[in-house]
């Protein structure tokens, strides 16, 4: 007799051959476990469909036509996915909360043979438990934490230290932007943020890799990066940290950010409609130079000056005010290969681990 599914409230205490997320994609996109691979059961169309069907005509008939949907989808998956599955194929399944979607695929996989968990409660009981542990996960790290203006490389310099075997936090990455007015990140076009949901569910799943007993090294971010939030624990954690201040010619800095934000230099339209935003705070006529400088391809001057007039004052308040316990100030002349890696080996050499 085929095996009934089974259930757990603790995935992750456990390894399955594959995580599958029955949602639609939209709701996949949004959020989902780490490492889940989406086979809906019901796409989007398909899922409002049902769901008007329901409110509009009568719940028995959006049923009919919801089963009829499901078994469709699925007959599909298995064809060209489940294929190849081995007998000792284990797979998790989950959907929203538990319901009808993964219940669907999960009595078609058992009656095939294969040993399936279903998530009980679904999607919600992944969510709490991601909320839970960002409530309390954070506040048992220690945190290094490395501060500098606009352009002194401090995300470069931690993403050359996670090389060396620093642990870095790199909430830039995670949140897929360089958190200021320009930060959009940009490969061929604009590069969208995760929801919140999913950036908490990467950040999580970073701090679940990380070592208790060694520093976090973060950069001085603002507890908004983009759209996206930080975790309060978090953010208190990083405020209460001890900082490490970089220092670098502004010659230097305006040299790197010409390498970092190269795409602006040839979306000058791009960066134009950004700055507008920063009308109300400095009038048209400041905005009007910037705008020159850019047309005259000035970008050496646009960019000290703007460095100048709005990033190291907004910087410096932003500093005074959360991240004012700068134990070290280390001065680099520019941030090629040799200046950095001597800059490291300090670092690094002065970096202790958790007694």
């Amino acid at each position: 007799m085929p095996p009934l599914p089974t259930y757990t409230q603790q995935p992750w205490i456990e390894t399955y051959s594959e995580i599958i997320d029955v949602r639609s994609p939209s709701e996949f996109a949004e959020d989902h476990l780490p490492g889940a691979i989406n086979l809906p059961v019901l796409d989007d169309a398909e899922r409002a469909e049902v769901g008007t069907i329901y409110e509009q005509v009568n719940p028995f008939n959006a049923r009919k036509i919801g089963a009829a949907l499901v078994a469709k989808n699925i007959s599909q998956h298995l064809v060209q996915h489940f294929a190849d599955k081995e007998k000792n194929y284990h797979p998790l399944v989950y959907c929203w909360r538990g319901g009808q979607r993964s219940n669907s695929m999960a009595s078609v996989l058992s009656q095939i043979g294969w040993r399936v968990t279903l998530l009980a409660g679904g999607y919600k009981t992944y969510r709490a438990y991601v909320r839970q542990q960002l409530e309390d996960l954070p506040k048992k790290f220690t945190y290094q934490v490395m501060c500098g203006l606009t352009g002194s490389g401090k995300t470069y310099i931690l993403r050359q230290m996670c090389k060396r075997g620093a642990q870095v936090l790199d909430l830039e990455s995670l949140a897929n932007h360089r958190g200021s007015l320009l930060g959009e990140e940009w490969q061929g076009k604009a590069s969208p943020q995760p929801s919140q949901k999913y950036f908490e569910s990467l950040l999580l799943q970073q701090l679940q890799s990380f070592n208790l007993e060694q520093p976090v090294w973060v950069e001085s971010e603002s507890l908004k990066i983009g759209s996206i939030y930080l975790p309060q624990s978090l953010w208190e954690k990083m405020k209460q940290a001890s900082c490490v201040e970089i220092q670098l010619p502004i010659t230097a800095r305006v040299e790197f950010l010409l390498q970092t934000y190269s795409h602006l230099v040839n979306y000058p339209d791009i960066l134009k409609a950004k700055l507008e935003k920063l009308k109300f705070r400095y009038g048209w006529q400041k905005l009007n130079e910037w705008y020159q400088w850019i047309d005259a391809g000035k970008w050496e001057l646009f960019i000290e000056d703007i460095l100048q007039f709005h990033y190291d004052p907004t910087y410096r308040k932003s500093i005074q005010r959360h991240f004012s316990n700068v134990e070290r100030v280390l001065s680099i002349p520019d941030l090629c290969d040799r200046s950095v890696d001597q800059l490291l080996d300090y670092v690094c050499s002065n970096t202790y681990t958790i007694a």
